[in-house]
């Protein structure tokens, strides 16, 4: 008999459908490095380390050791009230990281969601104007706020509605859109005029508080915006007094095989928020900015009781530490260079796999059908069969395969990881998948 089914088919009975995106019929029992074992015993390859929120691997002992001695000492008193010595070093830390050469300040949340909560706050605040401009396409969390300014489900507006008021969305710069033979410049100037036309016809720009974009999509499909048009979307926030910022929650820390995604542009943004690796997946979030912008509220108007506790403030300094002493930043670059060779080379052989996007140990696969659109049934075959042959990848739009191992995995791993993706490409190439039989979607 299997644990994991029994562990499920009880769950089933408590807990809602809506918090959990459905892919495998597994219970996760616990963790190390760059795997995973189940509640039956069986071990995993981590290729989506928690949803990009353990990027220095599960149980770090740096990260066990950091936890174990702060709860030891104090678990909680809540900085709403008093600060404490850990998160006092923390917020140092944060400030010190974040790109630009101006005062910063920062503040705290338990989630990526909040923290863009908050940011939607302080620009509103700050230039006294309500309107916020975001992106289709981007996935910025599930509180009202961050969900407003989502663009990558209907799950997340039905029946939920109505959603906070002033949001404009434009169209994310997917590289993928480009017409035929439209070269990056181009394309960045077409996007730009799409992302210009709401100021030019209802939306007045001294009225937007705030434009936010993740600079690699992340649930969008691992997509990466082209340089010209950051620049484009950056200046024009310069020239009209809006607050230009940065979801790094699931693209920063590393993952991108640069500490931040947005140190790809040359861009310092004037608020980001970061959340998920921060405290190796604890319930942490923070918000850093330009000071100026920051003090632009007063408690309690971004106060929540165990934002930022010491337990995971320890967390996070751990990790911070990991990332900096492991060099996880530079290997995300190096090994990342290695996982594109590999799927470079399978698309090569396969035509089923479409355009290869890798930022780091960081992709997104898309995998397309004889006329090269979207296959997500092809795509599902895949991700189960890779399961079932030992390690866990998910997709994203339906048709993108979603790469994302723990920055510690090790070269051994990564090898066997490409096995056995190898073996399952090879396999639907000759017809020998089938959709897995499941009561559950699968996917988002």
């Amino acid at each position: 008999m299997s644990k994991n089914k029994d562990i499920l088919d009880e769950e089933k009975k408590h807990v809602a459908d809506a918090t959990r995106v459905k892919y495998f019929d597994i219970v996760i029992d616990h963790g190390q490095g760059a795997k995973i074992t189940d509640a039956d015993g069986r071990e995993y390859l981590d290729l989506l380390a928690s949803a990009s929120a353990i990027n220095v691997g599960h149980s770090h002992p740096k990260v066990v050791e950091a936890i174990t001695a702060q709860a030891k000492k104090l678990i909680q008193y809540t900085p709403a009230y008093f600060a404490n010595t850990t998160t006092a070093e923390l917020a140092k830390k944060l400030v010190e990281l974040a790109p630009g050469d101006f005062d910063k300040q920062v503040v705290f949340g338990n989630s990526g969601s909040d923290a863009n909560d908050a940011i939607i706050k302080f620009a509103r605040a700050y230039t006294k104007r309500q309107y916020v401009v975001s992106y289709t396409g981007a996935y910025h969390g599930s509180t009202y706020g961050a969900l407003s300014i989502s663009g990558v489900s209907l799950n997340m507006t039905r029946h939920i509605g109505p959603l906070l008021p002033g949001i404009v969305k434009v169209p994310y710069p997917d590289r993928s859109q480009r017409l035929a033979g439209e070269d990056e410049i181009t394309f960045s100037e077409r996007l730009f005029k799409a992302f210009k036309l709401p100021f030019e016809t209802y939306l007045p720009a001294d009225e937007v508080a705030l434009v936010i974009i993740e600079p690699i999509q992340g649930d969008g499909g691992i997509i990466k915006a082209p340089q010209h048009y950051m620049e484009l979307v950056y200046e024009f926030t310069r020239q009209h007094g809006i607050v230009f910022a940065v979801d790094e929650v699931n693209q920063g820390l590393g993952r991108t095989g640069k500490m931040w995604s947005i140190d790809h542009f040359g861009i310092a943004p004037d608020l980001m928020s970061i959340g998920k690796s921060i405290a190796s997946g604890l319930p942490l979030s923070a918000v850093v900015g330009r000071k100026d912008i920051m003090s632009s509220l007063s408690a309690p108007a971004n106060v929540y009781t165990t934002a930022g506790n010491p337990v995971t403030s320890a967390a996070a300094l751990a990790t911070l530490d990991v990332i900096e002493s492991e060099q996880l930043v530079v290997r995300s670059h190096r090994l990342g260079e290695v996982a594109r060779y590999f799927f470079e080379q399978e698309s090569q052989k396969h035509a089923f796999i479409g355009d290869v996007r890798l930022y780091g140990l960081n992709g997104g696969i898309d995998i397309v059908d004889a006329q090269g659109q979207p296959d997500d049934e092809a795509t599902t075959k895949l991700i189960y069969r890779i399961f079932e042959l030992g390690a866990i990848m998910i997709s994203l739009r339906g048709n993108t395969l979603r790469f994302q191992p723990p920055l510690v995995i090790t070269e051994e791993e990564l090898s066997q990881a490409f096995e056995i993706m190898q073996c399952a490409f090879d396999e639907l190439d000759n017809g020998l998948l089938k959709l897995p039989e499941t009561d559950n979607h699968i996917g988002w």
